[in-house]
């Protein structure tokens, strides 16, 4: 049942990179030159980079030369979701990465999606308007592979494959839908490493903006393995949509929380059931918006600080009773927090009714806050394949 999360080399040789148009409109092909899709990488291109002696020079200037292409080559990862468009660009360098260039925007793709079924034409404008910004970044840097992602909004729209042509079409990009499995075992892959040292399996998630992902990892060696995993259909967004609360009382605000309490809890029936009953040390890590908000009101950040909240550890009661607090204010009261704003007042507490749900069925007394998660994983796995490559042809 046991599944290890380490990347897998891709399947397929890839495309080769073509020479940029020289068109004024190029920027769109460029982009799509660069994505990796689920089939196979996009393989960099080497014309100048060196590969051989024969050119009269020195094997170690060779050798130098390549290292130097190598250390300013860049990977990218893109992960369109419901609610966010994340782009993260980055170098390898030894066993971890820097980050060179990133971009995030909320597009909430899946705005209306409950009652509708579609993604709206507002969404959509919004989320390429945000891809085109990253188009533009990746024909920037010297990405040599990338893998762009969608998730919950394109899985379930009816309209999903319409909109995934528009997005090629006008920015060049090639999302990847894909599936709820592979989201949950890239997010385990981009944070594990924030996982606290215990006894017993570890639950980590992801709640997103159309669906939560919860998985039951085991950490007896270096790279986790999934012993278990679900994924809901409830993220902030489409159980906001889903549960309207019809007026600001304390009774109705109360009301409307215990209803987003008792959806959630419905849907991690199943897999709350299959939970050991020995959790060990019930060792809890969350990686998502609402994870890094909530921290970030604990810390009383006047502004969010990525270096303050990721790698956070703190009393899952804390973590309650901010949520509760929240739940109890109407969408002003909860604009109040510098790092929650107009922005995000509307659809942090359901992201709470997950939040406590989750902390019901794996009651660990501590939490540890990832700022990091898909993206992170995308590209340790483009970074592990792009070097089993070079390793074959060296």
């Amino acid at each position: 049942m046991g599944e290890n999360v380490a990347p897998s080399p891709q399947k397929g040789r890839g495309r080769k990179r073509k020479k940029p148009s020289r068109h004024k409109n190029a920027a769109p092909k460029a982009a799509t030159l660069q994505q990796a899709t689920a089939k196979g990488a996009a393989r960099p291109d080497t014309a100048n980079a060196p590969t051989s002696a024969s050119n009269g020079r020195p094997q170690g200037d060779i050798v130098a030369l390549r290292r130097n292409w190598l250390e300013r080559t860049a990977y990218a990862a893109l992960d369109l979701g419901t609610n966010n468009c994340r782009l993260l660009i980055a170098r390898a360098g030894g066993d971890d990465f820097t980050v060179v260039d990133a971009f995030s925007r909320v597009v909430r793709l899946g705005e209306g999606m409950t009652a509708t079924g579609r993604m709206s034409e507002a969404a959509m404008d919004r989320a390429v308007e945000a891809l085109t910004v990253c188009a533009e970044k990746l024909k920037k840097r010297n990405v040599v592979l990338a893998r762009s992602v969608a998730t919950e909004a394109c899985r379930q729209a009816v309209n999903g494959a319409q909109f995934i042509e528009r997005v090629k079409r006008e920015t060049g990009i090639h999302l990847d839908i894909i599936s709820p499995k592979e989201e949950a075992r890239l997010a385990v892959m981009g944070c594990h490493a924030l996982l606290e040292d215990g006894d017993g399996p570890a639950l980590i998630f992801d709640i997103g903006g159309g669906s939560t992902e919860l998985v039951l990892v085991s950490t007896r060696n270096v790279i986790p393995e999934i012993l278990d995993w679900v994924s809901v259909p409830w993220g902030v967004v489409s159980l906001t949509e889903s549960e309207r609360a019809e007026g600001d009382s304390p009774e109705q605000l109360k009301a409307s929380y215990q209803s987003m309490r008792d959806k959630v809890m419905a849907s991690f029936a199943d897999f709350a059931a299959r939970l050991p009953e020995d959790g060990g040390d019930r060792r809890l890590l969350g990686t998502s918006g609402t994870v890094t908000t909530l921290a970030s009101v604990y810390l009383k950040l006047n502004s969010y600080d990525r270096r303050a909240v990721d790698g956070l550890r703190l009393q899952t009661s804390a973590m309650r009773d901010i949520s509760r607090e929240l739940a109890h204010r109407n969408i002003a009261g909860r604009a109040e927090f510098p790092t929650i704003g107009h922005e995000r007042a509307d659809l942090v507490v359901a992201g709470c009714a997950i939040l406590e749900s989750i902390f019901d069925i794996w009651p660990g007394e501590r939490l540890g806050v990832a700022d990091r998660g898909i993206r992170e994983g995308i590209l340790r796995a483009l970074m592990a394949s792009d070097a089993k490559r070079r390793n074959r042809r060296n």
